[in-house]
């Protein structure tokens, strides 16, 4: 092959990745502009067939509708806490039960490590009706230590800084033995400090899991002025009809505090998607 149908390849291929990112990225862009379209549109329009793409006029007033459907300041503060409890609980524990599956020899640990993975591989729904029912028993329904609770340990985080414990040398842990540590303060200043990236890669995912759980809040908690943004949200949908465009308002409205987490922590976001990809 000589060298101009060399290059002509690599040209042809190059537009072929490019074309297909390009489609890509639309077919991903495409459920968010057709939400902010449809929450301009009037009742008819967001069900007319077939379907009208731009509304004939903006309709606002679809915004003001879902804020006096739902109380969003509730639903803010809710959805805040809950992320912010989740990740602090996440961290923690999965950060303590990481090291001790990595670094500590103890009877039972394949056992016990097992059941983390086991708990991985079973979809979420199958824990809903026991973790409800230690919720009833607690008596905390209808609170954020309920949306909190099935946040307290997180066996996808336990198995991820397992992961990244592995990777540190046992010889770190051996050297601050030597300089005197105890088990807790090599946790706690030696090893924990050296898996900041992992933490910010579980801190950015939980956060996000978080966010966009529905079936536990809508569970949960039957008080509207308890219930998260997902949760809230769903109670938009009618059992014979919806308003869509308000539906797509509040959704519009629910997307905020994300979106503003995003424009402060991107670097966080992107830094840690990549380092869990690579792992």
């Amino acid at each position: 092959m000589n060298t101009t149908s060399l290059e002509r390849s690599k040209k042809t291929g190059k537009i072929v990745t490019y074309a297909a990112l390009i489609i890509g990225s639309v077919i991903m862009v495409f459920p968010f502009v057709w939400m902010l379209l449809t929450s301009s549109k009037t009742v008819s329009e967001s069900m007319q067939v077939p379907p009208t793409i731009f509304p004939n006029t903006i309709m606002l007033d679809n915004f003001f509708e879902a804020v006096k459907s739902l109380p969003f300041v509730n639903m803010y503060t809710n959805t805040i806490l809950m992320i912010i409890f989740r990740v602090v609980f996440a961290v923690l524990f999965s950060s303590m039960a990481g090291y001790a599956f990595a670094k500590l020899q103890f009877k039972g640990k394949n056992l016990l490590f097992g059941i983390v993975l086991m708990q991985m591989m079973l979809p979420s729904q199958i824990f809903i009706i026991p973790q409800y029912q230690m919720v009833a028993k607690l008596g905390i329904a209808n609170s954020i230590a309920a949306l909190v609770f099935p946040g307290l340990v997180s066996a996808f985080g336990t198995f991820f800084l397992r992961q990244a414990y592995l990777g540190i040398p046992n010889e770190v842990a051996e050297a601050a033995f030597l300089d005197g540590c105890n088990q807790w303060q090599t946790f706690t200043k030696v090893m924990f400090p050296l898996t900041s990236s992992s933490v910010a890669a579980l801190t950015v995912f939980t956060a996000v899991f978080a966010y966009s759980d529905l079936m536990w809040p809508l569970v949960v908690n039957s008080d509207l002025k308890m219930m998260t943004l997902s949760s809230g949200l769903a109670t938009l949908r009618g059992q014979f009809s919806t308003n869509f465009p308000v539906l797509m308002a509040g959704s519009l409205l629910a997307m905020l505090p994300m979106v503003i987490l995003y424009l402060f922590f991107q670097k966080q976001f992107i830094e840690g998607i990549a380092m869990t990809g690579g792992k």
